[in-house]
């Protein structure tokens, strides 16, 4: 009797002794090049007694066609109408798509602090039935370690003065980071205030 074959539109798992060797498994299976499913490590196991007893567990899911995404189709639009040497590649996991751009102009995306980066993902986001995250350059991770510190050296000030602090207007994006630093200080808090897009927020010593 034939074993029956597996679905490849689900989830599936694969092991092997090192991540190569669960990848190519995962290939052989589901017949499809790495290229055309995601994974990710599920597990790492050393099994007891004997030598080279390591295994890797990844859990494997197909990727979708990258145009039939709303948010791409979107961008694509919006990069033909504007003469720019801009590319990107789209990294998807979970709920979350992740658009890193690169290309000769990138520059652009960068200026005045990301403005037009953040702008696009903003747009984006209206586009798209997921989260959408926009990075260029690791712009992301500079950005997230300058707001945390300057975010940390005004709460130690404000423990130390118990004055209230009120920063400038930002965007949802920098205010979690700004919220998540503020209250890794003993005795402060946190809060935005104000409507729309952009707020301010408030730091202040917490009540007891």
């Amino acid at each position: 009797m034939e074993k029956e074959e597996k679905n490849n539109d689900i989830d599936q798992e694969f092991k092997g002794r090192n991540l190569e060797d669960a990848i190519s498994l995962a290939e052989l299976t589901l017949k499809l090049p790495r290229t055309q499913f995601n994974y990710e490590v599920v597990a790492e196991k050393t099994k007891l007694f004997g030598i080279g007893t390591k295994e890797i567990v990844i859990r494997t899911w197909p990727k979708k066609p990258a145009g039939d995404y709303p948010a791409v189709r979107f961008l694509e639009q919006f990069l033909s109408l504007y003469p720019l040497e801009i590319r990107y590649q789209i990294k998807e996991k979970n709920d979350m798509l992740y658009f890193i751009f690169d290309g000769m102009d990138k520059y652009l995306l960068l200026r005045k602090d990301g403005s037009l980066l953040l702008a696009l993902q903003h747009l984006l986001n209206k586009m798209s039935t997921k989260k959408v995250q926009t990075d260029c350059d690791f712009f992301r991770k500079r950005k997230e370690r300058e707001i945390k510190e300057r975010t940390q050296e005004i709460a130690h000030k404000v423990q130390e003065t118990g004055e209230n602090e009120i920063l400038d207007f930002m965007n949802p994006y920098e205010r979690r980071i700004v919220h998540i630093a503020a209250n890794q200080v003993s005795g402060i808090t946190s809060e935005s205030i104000g409507d729309g897009f952009l707020k301010q927020v408030k730091i202040f010593p917490s009540k007891e």
